[in-house]
């Protein structure tokens, strides 16, 4: 009867972890909307919120890339400027309290990045200087990077860690 006992508890204890563990791996979308009015871009995890800003003119881009889940990465924070419209993200709580005391609207955590122990692809910050609005864009993509940069944004290295691009 123990020998039964033991076998039941290490079997369940085994499901257990392949639970946790699919849990953990699980991607989470980040959705690419751009708004044509403010040549803002905006990412989101949120179907929802990416649904309602195209009922209200934004264009949906493409899936911008696949962030680990909440539990299994560091937040990167979300700000807001009311007066120009513009939103903001960084890993960096130190910029994001700058950026809050100076008037930005702290949105919490919109995704998360991936751990340097993780399997991850940089997404890339840029800044344009010659912008009121959206003058922060992100990718993965390299070759969107350098293609801004010929144009006169400025890159601001990695942002923060995608754990896939597609």
């Amino acid at each position: 009867m123990k020998k039964v006992t033991v076998v039941v508890g290490l079997f369940f204890s085994g499901l257990l972890l392949v639970g946790f563990s699919l849990e953990a791996s699980a991607s989470v979308a980040i959705f690419r909307l751009y708004n044509p009015n403010s040549g803002e871009h905006f990412y989101t995890s949120n179907l929802s919120e990416s649904r309602n800003l195209r009922s209200v003119g934004w264009r949906e881009e493409r899936i911008g890339w696949f962030a680990p889940n909440a539990h299994t990465g560091a937040p990167v924070y979300r700000l807001y400027n009311p007066n120009a419209g513009d939103h903001h993200y960084t890993m960096n709580s130190y910029e994001a309290a700058h950026l809050e005391r100076v008037g930005w609207r702290d949105e919490g955590t919109a995704f998360v990045s991936a751990f340097s122990n993780q399997p991850r692809v940089p997404i890339y910050r840029l800044y344009n200087p010659n912008a009121k609005t959206g003058a922060h864009h992100y990718t993965p993509d390299s070759n969107e990077r350098d293609h801004l940069v010929r144009v006169g944004w400025r890159s601001e290295g990695i942002g923060f860690y995608a754990e896939t691009a597609e």
